[in-house]
């Protein structure tokens, strides 16, 4: 990273500061702080505030993991994100996206704001009609920020109004979460080669 990471435990001994560690830990849980973590803490006010939020996003939404995650990688395809890339394509994996549907997660191109081109249909490229809207929709919040009503109508067959807050809150998150990871390097990632759908089934 290009900062320096914090310890993993709090080098100030402040009651706040300690409680703001377990508070992450416990969300992470049984696993250690990861890098993010380490780097966020570096303010802890901050981090807590991030952990809050992204904490909510990711385990208290009630839209399927495999759309989350669909977008998730999405976003760190799109923004160069290897560390994010890597992370969450296993989960997409493991949540139900085909292997041919991740390969389209990666290598897709992006459904750009104006095109002509129709949204691709159910079944092309290992994905369903749904999850091509999700990727559609995450292509032009991430890249254009403004979406076009086409793509928003298409999102509107498939999912319900609190399904499309949580979507939209989600590739929101995932695009600051990507954009703070690239930026400082976290994890030390930053020009290498996102891992092949290969790599990522092993």
């Amino acid at each position: 990273m290009r900062l320096p990471y914090v310890p993993s435990t709090p080098s100030d001994t402040s009651s706040h500061t300690a409680a703001i560690y377990a508070r992450i830990a416990a969300r992470r849980a049984p696993r250690p702080l990861i890098p993010l973590d380490l780097a966020l803490l570096h303010s802890p006010p901050v981090a807590d505030g991030w952990n809050s939020f992204i904490g909510a996003v990711r385990s208290q939404t009630s839209i399927d993991d495999s759309v989350k995650e669909l977008a998730i990688s999405r976003v760190a395809v799109l923004n160069g994100a290897v560390h994010e890339w890597n992370a969450h394509a296993p989960l997409a994996l493991k949540s139900g996206v085909s292997p041919e549907g991740l390969e389209s997660v990666r290598m897709a191109a992006v459904i750009s704001k104006g095109m002509n081109k129709k949204i691709s249909q159910d079944g092309e490229g290992g994905l369903s009609a749904r999850e091509w809207a999700v990727l559609a929709y995450t292509d032009q919040m991430t890249k254009e920020v403004a979406v076009d009503e086409r793509v928003f109508e298409r999102l509107k067959e498939f999912f319900a109004e609190r399904d499309i807050i949580e979507i939209t809150a989600t590739v929101a998150a995932y695009n600051c979460v990507s954009r703070f990871l690239v930026a400082l390097d976290v994890g030390e990632n930053n020009g290498k080669e996102m891992k092949n759908i290969k790599e990522l089934s092993n």
